[in-house]
């Protein structure tokens, strides 16, 4: 199991089409992934999970992943929270 802490960079938060994306980018992988933000605990391949936690541009949220493509998942969940790529 990988968890790392990151900062929601993109300008307008997780919207829904960025939720929608990160979802995307979630579901690539075989592992369990997980967006952790104080005590809820959400599965990142649930767009209408997702949704529920209206996370904001500044938040920081834990990303928590387990199974054989872990590192690769959480790097990726990492890179498109950070801004760094969009599926755009």
């Amino acid at each position: 199991m990988i968890k790392k802490s990151i900062e929601i960079k993109l300008p307008r938060g997780l919207e829904a089409r960025p939720v929608a994306e990160l979802v995307q980018v979630a579901s690539k992988y075989d592992s369990t992934i997980h967006i952790e933000v104080q005590e809820r605990k959400v599965n990142a391949k649930s767009i209408m999970g997702m949704m529920t936690l209206n996370l904001k541009s500044g938040e920081t949220v834990d990303v928590i992943a387990e199974g054989g493509d872990e590192a690769a998942a959480v790097a990726d969940m990492a890179n498109y929270l950070e801004g760094a790529t969009s599926l755009a």
